[in-house]
C-alpha cells in the first residue's frame, strides 16, 4: 500500500501515520519528496487489515491511499510518481544535470589513477570510477589492489574533488569500501546476491545496482527492491548489456531498458556502454544513443593507455577519445533537455 501526505505536514504528525501503520501489521518506508512525503506500508494484504482506514483516521494528515498491484513495491512508479533524485556529494543524479562517472577499470596505481582522475575531470566528468575489487572469470587474473585501490581512489578525490563509485563484492567488505566510496556500485555477477545487496544497502551509501548478465528486467526490478526494502532509497539502475546468441560484441547493450525502466520505476537509470559492447570503438556511438533514450548518467571505462590496461583494455577509451566524446555529447545533451 502506498500513503501519501498531505504538504507541509510536520514529523510529529507524521509519527502518528506511522505508528498506526507498525500497529495495523505493515512495516512503513518513507519517502520524501520535494512537494509530498510517501509511505510505502510493506506486508500482506490478505491477513492484515487494509490500510485504506487511514484516510479516514487521519484526514488532515493522510492524502491519499493506493494499493500496489506490482510485485516490485518500493521501486515501481506507482510507489513515488515523481522521478527520485540521489545526492551524491555536491551533485544531484537523476535531475536536470546529466552526469559521466568515468575512470579505469581497475585501479593499478597511483600514477595511473590520478593521470586519469585530473583528465576525466578536464573533460566535464563529475565522477570517478574505478575498480579495487575485480570480479574476474579467472582466478589467475589481476583481481584487483583491494584497500590499497580504496586508498587511492580517496586521494584522487581529495586531489580533484570528483566523487568516486566503485564495486562491492563482498558482505565482509561492505563497511570498508563504504568508508572511501562515494556510491557503492553492484556488478552483474552479483546482482542477485540478496545478501550483498542488503549489506550495501545498510551501509547508507547510494547504491548502483548493474543488469545481471541474463536478468530480466522484473529480476533486476525486484533486486533493487531489496535496497529499498533495507531503508536506502538511493538506488541507480544500470544497464550494462546481456548475454545473448550475438558473438560481434562482448554483450549487447539493451537501450530499450531505459525507456522500459523509467516507466516502471522512479529510479535513475545509468549506462554502461564499455561493459555494454566489450568495444571502445562502440562506446562513442552507445554513449550517444543513451542519451537519447533518456538515461540519466553514463560510467565509461578511460585508461591512460589501454593497450596497457592489467584488466578489459579493449573497451577502454583513452584520455584523447574521452575528450573528444564529452565534446560530441554536449549538444545531444542540450537537446535532450538536460545540463
Amino acid at each position: 500500500m502506498i500513503i501519501v501526505l498531505k504538504p507541509g505536514i510536520p514529523r510529529r504528525e507524521e509519527a502518528l501515520v506511522l505508528k498506526e501503520i507498525r500497529k495495523l501489521g505493515y512495516k512503513p518506508h518513507v519517502m520524501r519528496g520535494v512537494a509530498r512525503t510517501v509511505v510505502g506500508a510493506i506486508g500482506d494484504e490478505l491477513t492484515h487489515q487494509s490500510l485504506e482506514t487511514l484516510a479516514m483516521l487521519f484526514p488532515n494528515i493522510v492524502e491519499s491511499v493506493t494499493p500496489v498491484q506490482k510485485r516490485y513495491k518500493l521501486v515501481s512508479r506507482e510507489a513515488h510518481p515523481q522521478n527520485s533524485t540521489i545526492r551524491v556529494r555536491d551533485h544531484v543524479i537523476g535531475g536536470k544535470k546529466f552526469h559521466v562517472m568515468a575512470g579505469p577499470c581497475s585501479v593499478e596505481g597511483e600514477s595511473q589513477l590520478l593521470k586519469t582522475a585530473v583528465a576525466v575531470k578536464k573533460a566535464g566528468a563529475t565522477i570517478l570510477r574505478g575498480g579495487a575489487f575485480k570480479p574476474r572469470t579467472s582466478p589467475y587474473e589481476f583481481q584487483g589492489l583491494g584497500e590499497r585501490g580504496l586508498k587511492l581512489l580517496a586521494k584522487a578525490r581529495r586531489e580533484t574533488g570528483l566523487a568516486v563509485i566503485t564495486e562491492l563484492l563482498s558482505e565482509n567488505h561492505a563497511e570498508l569500501v563504504a568508508e572511501y566510496a562515494d556510491i557503492i556500485q553492484i556488478g552483474a555477477r552479483n546482482a542477485q546476491n540478496f545478501q550483498l545487496l542488503i549489506a550495501a544497502a545498510r551501509t547508507g551509501k547510494p547504491v548502483l545496482l548493474k543488469r545481471g548478465l541474463s536478468m530480466k528486467i522484473e529480476e533486476w526490478l525486484l533486486a533493487g527492491e531489496y535496497v529499498l526494502a533495507n531503508e536506502n532509497c538511493n538506488l541507480m539502475f544500470c544497464e550494462r548489456g546481456i548475454r545473448t546468441f550475438e558473438t560481434y560484441t562482448r554483450n549487447t547493450l539493451d537501450l530499450a531498458a531505459i525507456p522500459i525502466v523509467k516507466n516502471e520505476s522512479h529510479c535513475p537509470v545509468v549506462i554502461d556502454p564499455s561493459q555494454g559492447a566489450g568495444r571502445a570503438d562502440l562506446v562513442k556511438a552507445l554513449c550517444k544513443g543513451a542519451i537519447a533514450m533518456g538515461a540519466d548518467a553514463l560510467l565509461v571505462e578511460v585508461h591512460p593507455n589501454p593497450a596497457e590496461a592489467w584488466s578489459d583494455g579493449v573497451q577502454q577509451v583513452s584520455l584523447e577519445v574521452f575528450a573528444q566524446l564529452m565534446e560530441e555529447l554536449r549538444p545531444l545533451i542540450q537537446v535532450a533537455g538536460r545540463d
